[in-house]
């Protein structure tokens, strides 16, 4: 039961009453119609805000009966503008007794993160470098040109087509690092005009949806492979993943498939069909379902500026032919580079963490050179990144010591590797959890 108690102002007068919360009452609210985070020791019921949660509603329910502070530092380049959202929705305090943060978390080191993020503020690396993405959008832009005036000039030979697709490949994955910037806020001061871009590029260079992009990419960033909660591991029972799912599934008989080869099936299913076939249908479905017309809007323009472009050389059919060879060939590149920080890494269910130790358990780094740097879309520094997720990609190396040092202090592993190992464990993983699922299914 919360405990109440009374604040007077400078005049003398009464003011409203501050109820005071444990931490044993604060984890109870975390139902899906009932849920109060905290932030910076302040305790809010979210339970009716959640719906109207930019970001979307699971985000914020994936953080019920926490503390939310570092989250919530994270997600918003402007958190002083977000408090007044919040100040309708205050309903107390911690209790003075309690600790900040919950569930016996190291305080010393959330502390720690706190100061190493406030130095990097200090240090102006959550600051955007104009030329750096005026830059990266140009090279984009010319790619687009350059595959317009070789179908002009050369014709619709195999070749020519060949070389087309690759360059429209390449265009396309480097759009989705881009979007992926805005996505993130990390470009523009202003939370509105990063989401404009965003819309621009993610709809009308790729034709996808920034509120689809939006509500499952920031679960994945809360939650980072977690059961559950993150939707980049659910596998739709395709593949199972981590130590303790395996396990689970053998023990109850489970074999949607025959996991013991999901190493081998991989190569068929999970970069060939994910951008063309789940991601296109997710997509296309959610715009219509959850009524986002502004994103369908930009959508089809994308699809309207394509088909106007090849269809004079190609026809209808060939032109259609040409961007599912092309969404095929961006799937392979996407699947590798997303998944080979993630799934080699550790996936259960929620132990609730603290911030930095929870994002680190989930992800991995790829040795830097430029070419990684422009390959992964500097996803390479995926610690970096989750740990500060509005923080500008190229700013991601300055960080880096400072985090691998704090890592260090407190014996949190930090992981970095070259990049063919890295794609080479994402199928080490799979065999490994393959092999657990097997044993379970045949002796437990």
């Amino acid at each position: 039961m919360g405990k109440g108690g009374e604040k007077g102002g400078e005049s003398g007068e009464a003011e409203a009453q501050i109820r005071f919360y444990t931490w044993e009452e604060i984890q109870k609210h975390n139902l899906r119609t009932d849920k109060w985070l905290v932030i910076e020791r302040k305790v809010y019921n979210v339970t009716k805000w959640a719906n109207r949660h930019p970001g979307g509603h699971r985000v914020i329910s994936h953080c019920a009966g926490e503390d939310a502070t570092d989250a919530f530092q994270a997600f918003h380049i402007n958190p002083t503008l977000v408090q007044k959202f919040l100040k309708p929705l205050l309903i107390g305090e911690l209790a003075p007794g309690e600790p900040s943060q919950d569930r016996d978390k190291n305080s010393q080191l959330v502390e720690d993160f706190r100061t190493l993020r406030k130095t990097a503020e200090d240090m102006n690396l959550f600051r955007a470098n104009p030329l750096f993405f005026s830059l990266y959008f140009g090279h984009i832009i010319a790619m687009e040109v350059l595959a317009w005036l070789m179908v002009s000039y050369f014709g619709t030979g195999w070749i020519t087509t060949l070389i087309l697709a690759c360059i429209l490949t390449t265009s396309q994955t480097q759009a989705g690092w881009l979007q992926h910037d805005f996505g993130h806020l990390s470009v523009f001061k202003k939370s509105s005009w990063n989401h404009i871009v965003h819309k621009f590029i993610i709809g009308h260079l790729k034709g996808a949806s920034a509120n689809w992009w939006n509500h499952r990419h920031f679960q994945h960033h809360a939650k980072p492979n977690i059961f559950e909660k993150d939707p980049d591991v659910n596998m739709l029972h395709i593949f199972v993943l981590g130590d303790t799912q395996p396990v689970e599934y053998g023990k109850k008989k489970l074999k949607y498939l025959p996991y013991n080869h999901q190493h081998e099936y991989f190569f068929l299913i999970f970069p060939p069909l994910l951008i063309p076939v789940y991601f296109q249908i997710q997509i296309i479905s959610t715009m219509i379902r959850r009524r986002f017309w502004a994103d369908l809007a930009w959508a089809i323009s994308y699809y309207m500026r394509y088909f106007i472009t090849y269809i004079p050389f190609y026809g209808v059919l060939g032109s259609l032919s040409l961007l599912t060879f092309v969404r095929f060939l961006e799937s392979h590149w996407f699947v590798w580079v997303t998944q080979m920080n993630h799934i080699p890494m550790e996936i259960d269910c929620e132990k609730h963490r603290d911030w930095l130790s929870s994002q680190v358990a989930a992800t991995c780094n790829i040795e830097q050179s430029f070419f990684n740097d422009w390959f992964t879309g500097h996803l390479n520094f995926q610690i970096e990144h989750h740990l500060f997720p509005t923080m500008p990609r190229h700013n991601f190396w300055k960080v880096k010591p400072l985090v691998k040092s704090l890592c260090a202090k407190y014996g949190v592993q930090y992981e970095e590797k070259p990049l063919g190992k890295a794609f080479v464990d994402i199928i080490g993983s799979l065999k490994k959890s393959g092999d657990l699922w097997l044993d379970a299914y045949l002796h437990k």
